[in-house]
């Protein structure tokens, strides 16, 4: 079965958007090549990697729905993930919400208006 194994962040502002990255997750950034382009290393155990490019058009825009696929980054503390994304410049899309049984869900957009998730396990979460 087909499994994901890379994925790509499109940026206006690619020195922006690596700032705001490692900030909020502590992810590495290695440029590949001479051109625009950037490795992303996520850390440690399981999970994927990634690349960071220049956007080729315009940035999304606040009230646009996803073209993407949305990325969801597991968290620790939800409350926390938040207040460090706000401080690095990004934005809440949708607040925090229950998925029953499962854990607490936010969904945020980054200094170039990309979309992505925020989950932190708890089982207890109605």
């Amino acid at each position: 079965m087909p499994r994901p194994m890379h994925f790509e962040i499109f940026a206006s502002d690619p020195e922006r958007a690596i700032t705001f990255y490692v900030t909020v997750f502590d992810w590495a950034f290695e440029r590949w090549g001479s051109g625009s382009y950037w490795l992303i290393s996520t850390g440690d155990g399981p999970g994927i990697d990634g690349g960071l490019a220049q956007r080729p058009g315009r940035a999304p825009g606040e009230s646009c729905v996803p073209n993407a696929c949305v990325l969801t980054m597991q968290v620790a503390d939800i409350d926390s993930a938040v207040r460090t994304v706000k401080q690095a410049g990004g934005t809440i899309a949708r607040p925090k919400n229950a998925i029953p049984r499962i854990g607490w869900h936010v969904y945020c957009r980054d200094t170039e208006g990309n979309l992505f998730g925020l989950l932190e396990d708890d089982p207890s979460a109605e």
